[in-house]
């Protein structure tokens, strides 16, 4: 999946999204292909551009934020560089999965669906990767990691954070509510 993260406009400008709506020819019936090449070029869908959105294709603000979060492809709110996707598919859920993820909340100090105060990581779960015989598993912007420990995936991470294993700091909790 690539995506470019602009900087999500503060103002009423939006370039970027006069020329998504102009291939799209401000069609209603286009909503969601709009949505989904917002969120490519900022990331997620910040409310700005969801009100914009709304606007131009003359769509209640109401109806385009119903659909925003309807569809779980849709983000509201930025994700870090790094995505972590933890398995909790049945292969993975019976060995150990519950553990993998534990050990990165806390080596992260996020909660499902955080991202770290750096904007470095962002952890979630899923159903399943796919990757069952490799459980348990984690993929990390697109690359799988399996047959994963707690220490594993903790030393994943701090590979990832260019930190030596042995000198890693603990990670505070973090603050933040995230979704």
């Amino acid at each position: 999946m690539t995506q470019t993260t602009a900087k999500a406009p503060e103002a009423a400008s939006f370039p970027e999204l006069d020329a998504i709506l102009a291939r799209h020819g401000h069609n209603p019936g286009a909503l969601i292909a709009i949505l989904q090449e917002t969120q490519e070029v900022y990331g997620y869908l910040p409310p700005a551009a969801l009100r914009y959105i709304a606007a131009r294709t003359r769509l209640r603000p109401a109806h385009v934020y119903g659909v925003a979060t309807f569809y779980t492809q849709f983000r509201l709110q930025p994700v870090g560089k790094r995505v972590i996707m933890v398995c909790q598919g049945t292969a993975c859920h019976v060995n150990g999965g519950n553990t993998i993820f534990q050990a990165l909340s806390e080596e992260l100090g996020i909660k499902e669906g955080e991202t770290t105060p750096d904007g470095e990581f962002t952890l979630q779960t899923v159903a399943c990767l796919g990757c069952c015989s490799l459980a348990p598993v984690m993929m990390i912007n697109g690359e799988a990691y399996g047959k994963l420990t707690p220490e594993k995936a903790r030393r994943i991470i701090r590979d990832l954070r260019g930190q030596p294993a042995a000198q890693a700091p603990a990670a505070p909790p973090a603050n933040n509510t995230g979704r």
